[in-house]
This record gives structure tokens, sequence and C-alpha cells, in this order.
């Protein structure tokens, strides 16, 4: 029984990665395009997350000022801190909503990129974070989920607030940790498209860990 279990999360994550390919394929694009026009400029990303999206937010940080598979210099990205212990953090009540706000007044800049990550797209923080980097003449990217409270639409709140210059990845599901593995491709999706567009195509068989 509890075998069979395991195997459904796997086949239901499989699933889901195949339907949302398609609908990503494009929005996903788009968002690489505005990382990329970003960091050549001269600009930065910088990252948050709602509870524990922060700590995929961290990831592509490190990857993006580190390595994702392949040598090149670094490339800009501040994780900006929050509370992932907050259950609360991604929802509309999430305690300090002016957490990540107060970091983007201070640190971004016109022509710096926001990128959030909320399931719900409810998150008062996140939803903060948005306006904060619009007031600065930011473009946002936003990786949000159908997991908003119903008759909110598509991407909840965050959604709502994005502007045409924004972009807007929003995973097909209503359940947490399905949005949150796709999340983690889509950021390593933008991670290996900037690559490929500073260094050159490459098999990625070939490419190390």
């Amino acid at each position: 029984m509890l075998e069979q279990r395991i195997q459904q999360h796997f086949i239901d994550s499989a699933d889901l990665k195949y339907q949302a390919g398609p609908l990503l394929g494009k929005p996903i694009s788009q968002a690489m395009q505005a990382l990329l026009a970003c960091v050549t400029s001269g600009g930065k990303i910088l990252a948050c997350g709602a509870g524990v999206s922060g700590f995929l937010a961290a990831q592509f940080a490190a990857q993006f000022v580190g390595r994702f598979e392949r040598d090149r210099p670094e490339l800009a990205a501040i994780a900006l801190p929050g509370d992932a212990t907050d259950p609360a953090a991604d929802t509309a009540e999430s305690l300090g909503a002016d957490r990540f706000a107060r970091q983007v007044r201070a640190l971004g800049q016109a022509g710096d990129v926001l990128l959030v990550l909320s399931v719900s797209g409810q998150s008062a923080a996140v939803l903060a974070a948005v306006e904060a980097a619009h007031a600065r003449d930011m473009t946002v990217v936003a990786l949000l989920g159908n997991a908003a409270p119903s008759g909110s639409g598509t991407g909840g709140a965050v959604g709502r607030a994005l502007r045409e210059t924004d972009v807007q990845v929003c995973v097909p599901h209503e359940r947490a940790a399905r949005i949150h593995e796709i999340h983690l491709l889509v950021l390593h999706c933008l991670c290996d498209g900037v690559d490929a567009q500073l260094l050159g195509d490459q098999d990625s068989d070939s490419s190390s860990a």
C-alpha cells in the first residue's frame, strides 16, 4: 500500500510535467529573455519566495552567482531572506508583509528583475514586493499556481497585480507539492536557457553537476 502511494506521487508528478510543458514553454522563454536582458545590461536579479518557496529562490540565486551545469562568469542575483517557517507565508495574512518590499526598495533599481515564487499567488509579502518593484521600474517574473482560494482567479492577487511588461508562469494545478516541483523545473530551465544564450548550446548529457 505504501509503495503504491509512493509510485502514485511519481506518476502524478510526471503527468503534470507532460501537461504543463506545452502550456508553460512560451512564458518560460519570455522569463528567460527578461533575465538575460537584465544581467547583460548590468542589472541584477532579486529573488524571493513565500514560505518554503524561499528555498527555491535561494537555490536559483546560488546557481546564478555560482554555476548551473557549466562554469561561467558570475551573474548578479540576490535571494531576499524571508521566514520559511511562517505557516501563513503564502496567504494574504502572512506575518511581516513588508519583509520583501523593504529589501526591494533598498536594493532594487530600474532595469533589475524581481523573481517571485508563490504557490497560491495570495502572499501578502510577495504582493508587496511586486508593488515595490513596480515603483522602482523593475520587471517582475512571477512563478505562481492555481492553488488560490475559489473565485480569486489564476495566479491570485499577485497574478492580477502584474503589468503587461511582466511575465507570469502559472502552474495549472492546485496541489502545493506538485506546484513546487514544477517551479523547481522552471528555475532549472531559466538557468539552462541563460547559460545557453551566453555560452552556446551544449548537450545536457555531457554536462557535469
